[in-house]
């Protein structure tokens, strides 16, 4: 069944199952493979998207619910990169292996939409994502830095 969805602000007619996580559609039928798998069962934030501003895992998102929504990816959160949590991550050196940077990244721009200038506890519950090299440190710092370059 071929649908319609907006990523990264352009439409996309893809032929799968509206049952399809989302995850999936981004990687394999559009081809944006900023978003990662990592667990599977909604638990990791490694496969973190944007739906109407709002971040969701897209590992347990159905296509479906993205039908009619503004999707954005990593790909999408800046073309070059400036967005002011790209810029902090950078800045920061917050990744060591970068398999969840991407989703971590997405958490944080959504947290810093809803609050611009959170405090660490603020932070600290928006930020569940997992990070297997534990640089949840370097995370809140950049997530405090992004605030100010914002």
């Amino acid at each position: 069944m071929a649908v319609t969805i907006n990523v990264n602000g352009q439409s996309h007619e893809v032929d799968a199952d509206p049952s399809m996580p989302l995850l999936w559609v981004l990687r394999d039928k559009i081809g944006l493979t900023g978003t990662k798998y990592g667990c599977g069962i909604n638990q990791c934030g490694a496969c973190t998207v944007h739906i109407d501003g709002q971040a969701v895992r897209s590992c347990n998102t159905p296509l479906a619910r993205a039908v009619g929504q503004s999707v954005v990816t990593i790909e999408g959160l800046s073309a070059d990169s400036s967005h002011p949590v790209q810029r902090a991550w950078t800045e920061l050196n917050v990744a060591q292996c970068g398999y969840c940077q991407s989703g971590q990244m997405m958490a944080a721009a959504a947290l810093l939409a809803q609050s611009p200038n959170p405090t660490d506890a603020q932070i600290d519950q928006a930020m569940d994502n997992v990070c297997r090299c534990g640089t949840y440190l370097r995370i809140r710092s950049a997530v405090h830095r992004a605030a100010e370059l914002a």
